[in-house]
């Protein structure tokens, strides 16, 4: 924002003038990064600024090096259980049940962000790192040793807590760490690990099945992941020693002062627990229930279905009346002060609709579209559902090279916005019983580059209309609407698959098979069974029919759903990069060395 200093929240109500609206990068007062609603810089945010101040070249390299490790990690695991999902459900006979354990994920993956962000910035990034280990391990364990599915489910509250939260952390990591024009490029990172492990994932994970068990596709990572964080967690304890031994950072922490009722009360204050409370129960109580119509007695008019609806509304119209209170949330989960900026709104949006499309045509139920319908093998049908995967993150860093050269975003999301809808209407076309292979993986990679051109741009153009304080928090709010889009779109796709597949299998299949209909729907190893309906059979056609044409309604959701997009990506203002300045300290990828963010040539950035 030039040489000014970040305006204050409410410094200027004035409308922005035609020639600041019309200038690239020239951002009027009501988008100038937005700043701490309580002037006061968390304890967090005051240490990795003291570390950064302390970093060196290596040691930074270091830093980075320990990202991509547990990024790489992280993706194969990720690539591995998604391969073996459907099988452990399968294995209690709740096949059907795949998107209630994505919604779960979804709502643990949302409401997660902001308080680990939060957690950040109170406690440090280590301390979150390291937590997010933890929680990440003993879903791990619970998943490998789960009995039925209510416990496979519940385990993902704890894997979901700790996977979406080392992506949060990552994000804010390389924000404390890389100016504006590099961060798009950097924040790619995390995701390069898929050019490798999408393909070689599920080759590991149909392995696993066929010579061992799904369980032990889970359990090996309890074992992998704390191993390779130890090169991150090491480097910043380290740093963070250095920095106190040269006085940056204070030896004791002022909100662990008093006793622990005090302590108690500071704790909640910095962390905004009610506001966690309120933000996790509401989208609980509103999307889980969604995906369980079909298995509750009376579905949709049960009364326990429609208490738990009216009572996740309730929660929700509360939170942002509790957020809004400086006496019950001094410290808001989530500042209501972003909502001033349109771009950050938008920005947030486009993530919302993004990742609601994603969850309708590509996930949860196209990996079992691809082995039911299709007769793909285990591998074959991991490696055409994550094309996706893997170019979207080709495309996303290309794309972050052309942002660090034009230091412009917005081009970027208005095309991708484009081409992700021409994707998604092609799969209409394409996704069908008859298509070739080559058809089924041309429509993956249309939306791949489609949401690798406007994923990352948008999250840039978000994180552009904070302060270095507000940085975590605008970066959460954004992954947290982002995830919230996937749990409304795995939502919606459950509710669909759950009424229209056992509905449409009564109906086609023969009347002796009809009882059938229940198992064929429970478990995805009875539908695909090609030995016992095959081809050409009236049970095999009656099954293939019922997962086309639902497959289709789900389709026809997600094309209409992703139009928004195009004009959501219209309102974001076209910052011009290089002129923002977000105040962070210390030694940071690409800053310029007459300012207060000390440039660190690691090879990669000249700016």
């Amino acid at each position: 924002m030039a040489d000014e200093k970040p305006a204050g929240v409410g410094e200027s109500s004035r409308a922005p003038s035609s020639e600041a609206m019309d200038r690239p990068g020239t951002i009027p007062d009501d988008e100038r990064p937005v700043t701490n609603g309580c002037d006061e810089t968390q304890e967090g945010v005051k240490a990795i600024e003291a570390i950064s101040m302390a970093w060196s070249k290596w040691g930074l390299i270091a830093a980075y090096f320990g990202i991509f490790l547990m990024a790489f990690t992280t993706s194969l695991e990720g690539q591995v259980t998604y391969s073996v999902v459907v099988f452990a459900t399968s294995s209690f006979s709740s096949h059907s049940l795949v998107a209630t354990v994505y919604v779960i994920q979804g709502v643990v993956n949302a409401v997660i962000k902001p308080p680990m962000a939060k957690i950040a910035d109170v406690f440090g990034r280590l301390e979150a790192f390291t937590i997010c280990i933890i929680l990440y391990v003993l879903g791990y364990i619970q998943m490998a040793a789960s009995a039925n599915v209510q416990t496979f489910a519940a385990a993902q509250i704890f894997y979901s807590a700790g996977s979406t939260g080392l992506q949060i952390l990552q994000q804010v990591f390389i924000a404390d760490t890389s100016d504006m024009t590099n961060r798009a490029l950097f924040s790619s990172l995390p995701d390069t690990p898929f050019l490798v492990t999408t393909w070689i994932g599920s080759i590991i994970g149909g392995a696993i099945v066929a010579s061992s068990t799904w369980r032990w596709a889970y359990g090996i990572w309890a074992i992998i992941l704390p191993v390779v964080f130890l090169p991150l967690a090491l480097t910043l304890l380290l740093n963070g020693r250095r920095a106190k031994r040269m006085g940056l950072r204070p030896e004791k922490r002022r909100f662990i002062d008093g006793g622990p009722f005090v302590v108690a009360a500071k704790v909640w204050n910095q962390l905004d627990i009610g506001g966690i409370v309120l933000l996790s129960a509401a989208f609980a109580l509103l999307l889980v229930p969604l995906t369980l119509t079909k298995t509750t007695p009376g579905g949709w008019q049960s009364p326990t279905i429609i208490a738990l609806i009216v009572v996740g509304g309730v929660l929700l119209i509360a939170f942002p009346l509790w957020e809004g209170s400086k006496k019950l949330a001094p410290h808001p989960l989530i500042p209501l002060e972003l909502l001033k900026s349109r771009t950050f709104c938008a920005g947030c949006a486009v993530g919302f609709f993004y990742f609601l499309v994603f969850y309708l045509s590509v996930q949860p139920y196209f990996y079992s579209y691809l082995l039911v319908v299709q007769h793909q093998s285990v591998a074959a049908a991991g490696h055409i559902t994550q094309t996706f995967s893997f170019s979207s993150t080709v495309t996303s860093i290309v794309v972050s090279l052309m942002i660090k050269y034009t230091r412009h975003y917005k081009y970027f999301v208005t095309s991708g916005s484009l081409i992700y809808l021409l994707g998604v209407g092609l799969m209409i076309r394409y996704r069908t019983e008859d298509a070739s292979v080559g058809s089924l993986v041309g429509t993956q990679i249309a939306v791949g580059i489609g949401g690798g051109m406007l994923n990352v741009p948008a999250q840039l153009g978000v994180q552009a209309s904070a302060s270095h304080q507000q940085v975590a928090a605008a970066t959460a709010v954004f992954l947290t609407v982002v995830e919230i889009g996937g749990a409304v779109g795995a939502a919606i796709s459950g509710a669909v698959w759950t009424q229209l597949i056992p509905y449409k299998l009564s109906n086609y299949l023969p009347a002796d098979l009809a009882s059938q209909a229940h198992t064929i729907f429970g478990d995805v190893n009875v539908a695909s069974d090609y030995t016992t309906y095959p081809p050409g059979s009236p049970a095999r056609i009656a099954i293939n029919k019922s997962y086309q044409e639902t497959m289709h309604t789900l389709l026809m959701i997600a094309v209409v759903l992703c139009a928004p997009l195009v004009l959501l990506s219209f309102l974001m203002r076209n910052y011009k990069l290089d002129a923002v300045k977000q105040g962070v300290k210390g030694k940071v990828i690409g800053g310029n060395a007459d300012t207060d963010e000390q440039k660190v040539d690691v090879g990669i950035s000249h700016t």
